[in-house]
Parts: structure tokens; sequence; C-alpha cells
């Protein structure tokens, strides 16, 4: 349910109305726009409700949200969210890059890696301490000693980390290192450990399921939304067709609709999207295009070698040439990035 208020209606109106909402045991959510303020209604609303803030002064409708999904709808929160991490902003008009190797293999690697993509201008490192994989005999990550590998990258590069989470059992853990959490495409219905991430302090980057439509791609964020974890980015990383040329079908379509429909920040993952390193960088290119607020990209040292998914794997200089394309395309769309770095400091 969300509360509309006049617009002539005064600062003290807003504040009764949000009190009066508190005081019948619901959470009132306040959303001060340029023509309008909104005070979302969360709970289990009983039908009198409606009259009783209709009366209150100040308000010139109260409007059932209509979908399912409440909290991450724009009905509810019409402005857009804005999940912070350290001094980085997503969901703002800056282009966020998180970029790293698909699976921790060594510390040397993860450490080169966080300084090479920090040159060229990369905010966040990715890394997989725990490797959800097909075949149960493929590398399947280094678990803690993982995650102390990626703090230690953080150590020297001042670089937030992002990691998965595979389980309930692993969630404190991996938060005790990480700064963003990170659900994969596996585990999007995993209703239990959307539960639980959605009770702890660290936002949660939601990838989007290989066969999951935008609707239930919502509800999963639901989850971690009704659990009080207000920071969630989605992330679109490819859906299953009948394709079989790329490992993927980016759904670049999914960024506009998302925006539409949520205030929730959403980044694109080309690497996923189709498998081949060669296409990573037209269609991260594509996916600011389309509004994209980031993009998650694999990186490692020499892809031939790697434990995961190298055949997706861009090399330091693929990385440095990508980064430049982007900070085009942003720029031509008037949003930001980090300044560029000079071309002897882009490879480490």
């Amino acid at each position: 349910m969300i509360v509309v208020m006049k617009q002539d209606s005064t600062k003290k109106d807003i504040e009764c109305v949000a009190a009066y909402i508190d005081g019948r045991g619901y959470k009132p959510h306040i959303s001060v726009g340029v023509e309008r303020t909104i005070i979302g209604v969360e709970g289990r609303i009983v039908p009198e409700l409606k009259d009783e803030l209709e009366l209150l002064r100040g308000v010139s409708e109260v409007l059932r949200v209509t979908k399912q999904y409440k909290l991450g709808s724009r009905e509810f929160k019409p402005e857009s969210t804005i999940v912070r991490v350290g001094n980085v902003a997503i969901g703002s008009d800056q282009v966020v890059v998180m970029a790293g190797p698909c699976a921790v293999e060594s510390e040397e690697q993860v450490i080169t890696t966080a300084k090479a993509i920090k040159a060229a201008g990369a905010m966040i490192m990715r890394g997989g301490a725990y490797k959800p994989r097909t075949s149960p005999y493929s590398f399947r990550g280094h678990g803690v000693t993982g995650l102390r590998m990626l703090a230690k990258a953080r150590e020297e590069t001042g670089l937030p980390i992002i990691t998965e989470v595979m389980s309930t059992e692993e969630v404190e853990t991996v938060a005790e290192y990480a700064d963003i959490l990170q659900i994969g495409a596996r585990n999007i219905q995993n209703y239990p450990l959307l539960d639980r991430v959605g009770k702890v302090q660290r936002p949660v980057l939601l990838k989007r399921g290989f066969a999951t439509t935008y609707e239930e791609w919502l509800l999963c964020a639901e989850y971690i939304l009704a659990g009080g974890n207000p920071n969630v980015i989605l992330c679109e990383r490819g859906i299953r067709t009948f394709e079989t040329g790329t490992r993927n079908t980016l759904d670049l379509t999914a960024i506009p609709v998302i925006k539409k429909l949520s205030h929730l920040p959403v980044i694109a993952d080309p690497s996923h999207g189709t498998g081949k390193w060669y296409l990573v960088k037209p269609m991260a290119l594509a996916a600011v295009a389309a509004g994209a607020h980031g993009l998650i990209i694999e990186v490692h040292p020499n892809p031939d070698t790697a434990w995961s998914d190298g055949a997706q794997s861009l090399t330091f200089e693929n990385f440095n040439d990508l980064m430049k394309g982007v900070r085009a395309v942003a720029g031509a769309l008037g949003r930001r990035m980090p300044d560029e770095v000079p071309a002897a400091q882009a490879v480490v």
C-alpha cells in the first residue's frame, strides 16, 4: 500500500502520517519526489487501514501496490535505490565495473589481478572462493582460504570485494570477509539462503537464473528486502535458449525493463552471458548503452591456464581495452567513469 501526499502537504503532515502508520504496527517508507511525496506501508494490510489513512491531513489518496513484489517495485518506491559500498555508489549515474577471476587460485594471482583491474578503472574486485560447478570433479574453490586471499587483495589495493555465498551455513563466514555477497544463478530460488542474506548487513548481488522470468527474479529479491536488507543489486547474466553458439543468451532487454519495474540497481555480466572472451567487450558496451548501472567481468592473468572459465576470461590487456570502450560509451551518454590511467600504468 502507498499513501500519496498532496502537493501542498507540509513536512509536519508527512511526519504525522508516518507516525500514524508506525503506531498501527506498520513500517513507513517515505519517498520524497520532485512533484509528490509517497509513503509506502510495509506489513500485512487490514482493509480498514485505507479509509483511516485517507482521513489524515495532507493525504491525497491511498493506493494498493498491484505487483506481487511490493518492496522492490517502482510503485512502492519511485526513486531509484543507490547501494553504497565504501566510496562506490551502485545505481547512480556512474558506471561501476567489478572485475576479477572466476576462481581464486593463489594469493599472487588475486593480488596481481586486483592491481591490474584497479589501474584500468575497476572499482570492485570479484573472485570465487566457493564455486558451484556443473561437474563434481571440477575445482570448487579454496573456501575460507580463498576468502583470506581476497581480503589480502583488498588490503593491498583498497578495492571492496564481492564473492559468492552458496549455503545458509556459509553466510556469516563469507560476510566477515566480503563487502558484497553474491547469490549465483543456481541459487536464485534457494529461499532459505535468500532469507538468511536478508538479515545480514551486507549488500547482496542477486544474479538472474538461466530460466527465471522478470517477475520471478524480482520476487526472489523481495525475499531479501522483506528480511530487512534494502541493499540489493540485480544482475542479468544470460538465460538459456535454443541457441548453442554461446554459453547463454545475454538478455539486454532485461535492463530497461527491470529499471522500469523496480527501483533496484541492475548490472550485467557479459562473461557468463556469452561464455566467449571475444564477445565480452561488445556485449559490455551494449549493456552500458542499454542503461546498466554496472558490469561484472571475469579477468585472469593467463586465461589459458585458468582453473575455471578461462574461455570467457579477459587478459589484462583485453580488460584495459574494454574499459576504454566502456568509458567512451558512458561519456557519450553523459555518465561518469573513473579517470583513465596512463597506458604505462594500465597493465601490471
